[in-house]
């Protein structure tokens, strides 16, 4: 059954720019990641000549490959920007094997080392794990012996929203945590965040982003569970498939009519993961 403009709004309201959903939508707008590169590179002339998103039919890396935006940037290097919201894996090693796919998939057979792509990562989170108190962190690989900066290729770059430093960074990552975003910094963001949360278009696109998240979210679930041949093995599916939903920050109750769990039972599994 097709749900009215307002059942829609009241679907998405609650999600902000850091949601999987919600990124996967304004990340589209090769506008808004121009605007979200040119602030945490510190590059007024940067440019975002293509963009492919997560449910890109472009997207030839594989689904364990994280690709919430994989920018084309104008001087031919590769950006690709992820969001995270979970703070439940090891975060550099992740960031390690999405770019050694990416550099595979992105490099010619037969060419020169010297001609492999220069890639930067651009890692957002909610929580600051390297837990040095900085909103922003480049990490680069270093001689010890001398202190020397090796430049490979790779750049990575790990962003968070839970330290204000009082720069401009810090500013764009404090609208990443907002349900409505209004700050003439961030004009593209701004109007895309607008967009996606009161047009019927961007209310569609809005709605199919998050649906096709929490449809692939329950089939993995109950894969899982199914695949163990028992009634506890698909409880379990149903719970790893509403872990997924409440880190994409859905209200409970919707989470409940779409899991088949209780409120109670899912509120204590938000507890659970909290802890």
């Amino acid at each position: 059954m097709e749900r009215t403009l307002e059942e829609k709004k009241q679907l998405v309201k609650d999600l902000r720019p850091i949601d999987d959903a919600c990124f996967e939508v304004l990340a589209s707008n090769k506008n808004v990641d121009q605007e979200i590169l040119r602030t945490i590179l510190e590059d007024e002339n940067l440019l975002v000549e293509d963009v492919v998103v997560q449910s890109s039919e472009r997207n030839l890396y594989g689904r364990s490959v994280r690709l919430d935006a994989l920018c084309t940037l104008g001087d031919g290097s590769k950006c690709n920007i992820e969001v995270q919201r979970a703070d439940d894996d090891d975060h550099l090693r992740r960031v390690r094997f999405n770019a050694s796919s990416i550099t595979v998939k992105e490099s010619e057979p037969g060419k020169r080392f010297e001609n492999v792509l220069e890639l930067y990562v651009v890692y957002i989170s909610e929580f600051d794990f390297l837990k040095e108190n900085r909103t922003i962190y480049h990490i680069d690989k270093v001689i010890q012996e001398t202190g020397t900066v090796i430049d490979d290729g790779l750049h990575e770059i790990f962003v968070n929203t839970a330290v204000d430093d009082g720069t401009d960074i810090a500013e764009l990552m404090s609208c990443f945590i907002k349900k409505e975003v209004k700050n003439k910094k961030f004009p593209f963001l701004s109007d895309e965040m607008e967009k996606i949360k009161t047009t019927e278009g961007g209310l569609n696109a809005m709605c199919g982003a998050w649906k096709k998240d929490m449809d692939k979210a329950r089939e993995e679930g109950l894969a899982e569970g199914l695949a163990t041949g028992r009634e506890e093995g698909l409880a379990a599916g149903k719970e790893e498939a509403a872990k997924s939903m409440l880190k994409d920050g859905l209200p409970i109750e919707k989470i409940s009519q779409y899991s088949g769990l209780s409120v109670a039972e899912l509120e204590k599994i938000s507890l659970n993961n909290k802890q």
